[in-house]
């Protein structure tokens, strides 16, 4: 039986909003900058707003297990909101949004609700639950420190 997972991450980070947008929109660049991320690699190109691209995203858990999953973006606001749905070692739906707050702070969500397709995951998810969840929250705070690093700026914030 598949595990359901649900995930709301806040990043708060001291830049202007695009440069923060097109860092997180420019997803295959991650692997450059954010720990954690092993590969991102574009298989369907979408629009010419990018709806309808699917990514393959490898990424590397502190406790040295990879997942893989595939990523449809099925919406796009500028600046705004990227949403899209997983497929593969997770399946669901992942989405950012993105605000602009006072004195030149950009706030980000983060918000997943994903079920694990692996079989031990499923089968022994009642004693690694904690574990899977301490694994999110670490790449996550690894994501946001590393962008705050990639922009030059401080991170405010993570939660």
């Amino acid at each position: 039986m598949a595990e359901q997972y649900s995930f709301i991450t806040h990043w708060r980070i001291k830049a202007p909003l695009q440069d923060v947008w097109n860092a997180i929109y420019l997803s295959e660049e991650w692997p450059n900058w954010w720990k954690g991320v092993v590969s991102v690699v574009e298989t369907v190109k979408g629009n010419e707003r990018g709806i309808g691209s699917i990514r393959i995203y490898k990424l590397r858990s502190p406790m040295a297990y990879t997942l893989s999953f595939k990523l449809e973006l099925t919406e796009r606001i500028d600046q705004q909101l990227l949403k899209g749905t997983a497929t593969g070692e997770l399946a669901g739906t992942g989405a950012w949004h993105f605000a602009e707050e006072p004195g030149n702070i950009t706030h980000i969500s983060c918000h997943w609700d994903v079920h694990t397709t692996v079989w031990w995951m499923n089968t022994f998810a009642f004693l690694l639950r904690p574990l899977f969840t301490y694994n999110h929250n670490a790449v996550m705070r690894q994501g946001a420190q590393s962008l705050a690093k990639k922009l030059h700026t401080e991170l405010i914030s993570f939660s």
